[in-house]
């Protein structure tokens, strides 16, 4: 109508289909839903069935839509198997969170052994090359929007003896970037969330003085959930962001910033 803004949703994704990966629990699960509470039809990507079903039963009871799909991000048979399982089922592809990852052995870099240093970097950074490179294709001809998982120690390096995680999440920082100016033309976004200390698996199991340290540098002196995350991943895949790419966002409870 003349005169007055038409109101449009940016954040309303019916019809489209989103892909997450490390889905069966933590920062994944709470995109996953996320993702389907603006009416996105969910891929449920993860190496734990039974967490990956979990999340699955979780979008279907809350009434969306979702199914799981069996990936280890490490291997690329099993990648690029699994993007094209989901294109398959879904017939399209548009939005996907390469959020999978591993924390690593917590000890000083002398320490870390060469299979440790092996595993994250094989999970937390080459799969992320693999999934983007899978998805990228995908997403060919018609576009779509990436976010990827890294930290805040995608940026700075903490006491706390976790170089072999601090080093994974840098090179995925670098990688979104390299990625965004790569696609950004061909209407392909690829930007990344740096989660601060977050309520997931991964803290749970650090030593309680690391836990103490990743507090004492927090200006928010609180762990966030990850809901919280996740609004900001599905905000990014979102027309609401639509001029954002290669961005590197904190949601860390200002970690960085100190």
């Amino acid at each position: 109508m003349k005169g007055r803004l038409m109101q449009v949703n940016p954040q309303d994704m019916t019809g489209r289909v989103a892909l997450v990966t490390g889905a069966g629990g933590g920062i994944g699960r709470a995109t996953a839903l996320a993702f389907a509470r603006r009416g996105a039809q969910v891929a449920v990507l993860d190496i734990d069935d039974a967490q990956a079903a979990r999340t699955v039963k979780e979008v279907t009871e809350a009434g969306g839509t979702a199914e799981a799909f069996h990936v280890d991000v490490s291997d690329s048979e099993s990648v690029e198997g699994a993007v094209r399982a989901v294109v398959d089922r879904f017939g399209r592809l548009d939005f996907a969170h390469n959020n999978a990852g591993v924390e690593g052995e917590v000890t000083r870099l002398a320490e870390v052994t060469e299979a440790d240093w092996n595993r994250v970097i094989g999970v937390n950074l080459t799969g992320v090359w693999l999934c983007l490179r899978a998805e990228i294709r995908a997403m060919a001809g018609r576009g779509g929007a990436i976010v990827n998982t890294a930290s805040a120690s995608g940026l700075v390096a903490r006491p706390g003896g976790l170089s072999t995680y601090v080093a994974s999440k840098h090179g995925v920082v670098g990688l979104t970037k390299a990625a965004a100016v790569d696609y950004a033309a061909d209407g392909i976004r690829v930007n990344a969330v740096l989660p601060g200390p977050i309520e997931t698996p991964f803290t749970a199991d650090l030593p309680q003085e690391v836990k103490d340290q990743l507090l004492a540098l927090t200006p928010i002196r609180r762990f966030a959930g990850p809901e919280e995350v996740a609004e900001a991943v599905v905000w990014l895949c979102s027309d609401a962001a639509s001029y954002m790419a290669g961005a590197a966002v904190a949601v860390d409870g200002g970690v960085v910033a100190y």
